[in-house]
């Protein structure tokens, strides 16, 4: 008797922290998996570690002169190494890949992840920025091939479990839950002279930098509550958020008879990323089992949303539909940057981002080009009242 094919995968951004993670699972399972493409941006030493490792047939990194340095730091591993959008695309779009991960941070990320949904492939999505800049494309087009996607996001990834078996139009509302990051209960005037490093400090999650300052402002759970609108279909009022310091509960659906289910378990990604890559079977992670009794009094808080203003932005641009949510998205990208070069403060994030905003219409789209195009403008935009301010 002849043994299963293995799921082959491929990581788009397999040196980030879910790209890590995502290879911890698989390597649990390596009797199940086969990866077959990894991309990294700057990271070479690590891509070219996980290359001798895992033994893909193709990698992609950001230009020429990652390619030479990586190709020389593996003597010659068997290895195809493109660079740029083209070669990551060749990566999601490889005829025998079944699984998708997309890690890759921000809106570099669209245009590979679309690729892999055009593709008709099973995208495992961590890069919700795909969903806030081009949801309606994204979703009509995986309706359209065929393609799966499966959140990795912990919040997402919990109401998917949570709606297994349930029909959609059962649900009066998801709960998205959220640390608080590091500074919750701060009022807005303690949080005026906040550092780079301070905002660093997640109490909970090991995540990238970009992650962890969207975690700290909130921005993080503003941009997850328009992931949520496009991959759930909901209208943005059936989207709450609550904050949740524990982070064990990792979101809830309340239905319409007042039934609320939560999935629950550790902070840790390795569960959800298992999810998404062995859905619907379940996979072993390595995880210790949740012990509620050590964990303590779980609790639950209403968001601040004087100190923590994004939330307010992300459900303004929902509101305004159409290429407002790429606004948003492209101005919080240069922001957090600024912010993290020490060129502007942590409360000036969002009132840069609301600056932004207010110089665009909420213009409808209708190609990845007109989300792109919209995307540099705003960067642009951004770039200049930050100079205009002379910070």
């Amino acid at each position: 008797m002849s043994s299963p094919e293995k799921t082959k995968v491929t990581i788009l951004g397999s040196t980030g922290s879910v790209g890590v993670n995502a290879l911890k699972v698989i390597e649990a399972n390596q009797d199940q998996f086969e990866v077959v493409g990894l991309t990294a941006h700057r990271n070479i030493e690590l891509l070219s570690e996980q290359i001798r490792r895992f033994r893909p047939k193709a990698a992609a990194v950001g230009d020429a002169e990652d390619g030479e340095r990586l190709a020389h730091l593996l003597g010659g591993h068997a290895v195809e190494i493109g660079t740029g959008v083209e070669a990551l695309i060749r990566c999601a779009t490889q005829a025998e890949v079944h699984v998708v991960v997309s890690a890759i941070v921000g809106a570099a990320g669209l245009v590979p992840t679309l690729s892999a949904v055009e593709a008709g492939k099973r995208v495992a999505l961590a890069n919700k920025e795909t969903l806030v800049m081009a949801g309606r494309l994204v979703m009509a087009e995986a309706q359209r091939c065929g393609a799966e996607i499966i959140p990795v996001d912990s919040e997402h990834s919990a109401v998917y479990q949570c709606l297994a078996g349930e029909k959609r139009n059962r649900i009066r509302r998801i709960i998205l839950t959220a640390s608080g990051g590091p500074f919750h209960g701060r009022s807005r005037e303690e949080m005026a002279h906040i550092t780079p490093r301070e905002a660093l400090r997640h109490p909970r999650w090991e995540m990238g930098q970009k992650i962890t300052i969207d975690s700290a402002t909130l921005m993080n759970k503003g941009l997850e509550v328009i992931e949520a609108r496009w991959l759930f279909d909901l209208a943005a009022e059936q989207v709450d958020i609550v904050i949740h310091p524990e982070s064990i509960v990792h979101s809830m659906v309340e239905f319409g008879d007042g039934s609320v289910l939560a999935q629950m378990g550790l902070p840790d990604m390795r569960t959800p990323i298992a999810y998404a890559l062995g859905y619907p079977r379940r996979l072993e992670t390595g995880l210790s089992p949740l012990n509620l009794v050590a964990e303590g009094p779980l609790t639950f808080h209403e968001p601040d949303r004087q100190s923590f203003s994004c939330i307010d932005l992300a459900y303004e641009a929902i509101a305004a539909d159409g290429l407002m949510p790429t606004v948003l998205n492209a101005a919080n990208e240069v922001a957090v940057s600024a912010f993290l070069k020490k060129k502007i403060a942590f409360l000036q994030i969002p009132d840069l981002i609301s600056e932004t905003m207010a110089c665009f219409e909420a213009k409808d789209y209708t190609t990845v080009e007109d989300v792109l195009r919209t995307d540099l403008k705003a960067r642009k935009t951004m770039r200049e009242l930050i100079a205009q301010k002379g910070l």
